[in-house]
């Protein structure tokens, strides 16, 4: 992956941007009820000029601040969602310029206790560049890609949809925003 090319002349010139199958062949991004695993994605990251291969699985707990928690349901706007991710994958190897590879899958639809919902993969000839790229891309994504998500909670307890944690002014902040109708 070429950054960028020396002219004739020997000055540093920018590389083209890369054409959609270049960037086919370091993206794996999906938004689908069907998440790919982890070994597929650590698959797809995995690259012989490659030492570090770090990934993050967020997985549905069982508890919310004292509630029991049955399920996550997410619901979003797939081809958008999916744009905002490439825009990510793209900032991350900005960000980072020797990632190599990067695999961003998230679920739809509802999400039991003990399953991943999100999964992150990224392949860097070392650990640092992987490491970094891997918490860069789970705060971003819960910052700017369009998925929502409503905690299911057991009993009579219902169900609340959640805004993920933003940063404002140096604070983090949940907000929540308790269901009306009954929970599923």
């Amino acid at each position: 992956d070429e950054m960028a090319s020396v002219s004739e002349q020997g000055a540093t010139t920018p590389a083209a941007a890369p054409s959609s199958d270049e960037q086919d062949a370091r993206y794996f991004i999906k938004v689908t009820e069907d998440l790919p695993t982890l070994e597929e994605c650590n698959a797809f990251v995995s690259h012989p000029s490659c030492g570090a291969v770090s990934s993050f699985v967020g997985i549905t707990r069982n508890n919310f601040d004292g509630k029991t928690v049955t399920k996550l349901s997410y619901e979003g706007y797939v081809p958008m969602a999916e744009k905002e991710l490439r825009k990510l994958c793209d900032a991350t190897r900005d960000k980072y310029p020797s990632v190599r590879r990067i695999a961003a899958v998230h679920v739809l639809g509802d999400c039991p206790v003990g399953r991943p919902s999100v999964i992150l993969c990224v392949s860097s000839p070392h650990r640092r560049d992987a490491l970094r790229s891997v918490e860069f891309l789970i705060d971003e994504l819960k910052a700017k890609v369009p998925i929502w998500k409503r905690e299911v909670y057991e009993g009579d307890e219902g169900s609340a949809w959640k805004e993920n944690i933003e940063w404002h002014e140096g604070k983090s902040q949940r907000v929540m925003v308790k269901d009306k109708g009954q929970c599923d």
